[in-house]
């Protein structure tokens, strides 16, 4: 099961919830103050090479693909 992340909108609390991706955004529950008045937020994810292929390797097989401008991977920091 994935893991989303919401933001509460009574509260402002951010949280993580692992569930089905068939979940509604109403049927979850904000732990600090119970709201169901939650929006769920567009996240980052992680994945690990196996050793056999890599970043390194799919960067040199792929040149359309632009490599990220700044650190943080997604372009959108400043």
């Amino acid at each position: 099961m994935p893991i989303f992340e919401y933001r509460c909108a009574e509260c402002n609390e951010r949280f993580e919830v692992l569930h089905k991706s068939s979940a509604k955004v109403g049927e979850v529950s904000c732990p600090k103050c119970n709201s169901t008045n939650n929006k769920k937020l567009l996240s980052a994810f992680n994945s690990a090479a196996d050793g056999a292929y890599s970043f390194a390797d799919s960067k040199q097989k792929r040149q359309d693909v632009p490599a990220p401008s700044c650190a943080c991977g997604s372009g959108g920091c400043d």
